[in-house]
């Protein structure tokens, strides 16, 4: 080998070596936006978690508020029934 045949070999490996740099900076970049779109999905996630936390209590608490309604009504129906059938019979019994 001669001095020129050096020389562009020289040349090469310092384009290798840049092309390296480059390719490890452009990585670097990706891996960067790697990272944020995964803390995004992250908070993303916990954010979702926590609405659907939050909606399972409102469910427990409609859960709850319907039973007791439908204890009450068992006790109100009669009593109505009861004073509706008082009122008939008061009214009809002054009617006549």
């Amino acid at each position: 080998m001669d001095k020129q045949d050096l020389e562009r070999l020289a040349g090469l490996l310092q384009e290798l070596r840049e092309g390296q740099r480059e390719q490890l900076a452009r990585q670097h970049e990706a891996l960067s936006i790697q990272r944020e779109h995964f803390e995004l999905a992250k908070t993303q996630y916990d954010r979702a978690n926590a609405i659907n936390d939050r909606a399972e209590r409102i469910q427990a608490k409609s859960d709850a508020l319907i039973d007791r309604s439908g204890r009450l009504f068992k006790v109100v129906l009669p009593i109505l029934v009861l004073l509706i059938g008082a009122a008939a019979w008061l009214l009809f019994r002054t009617l006549r």
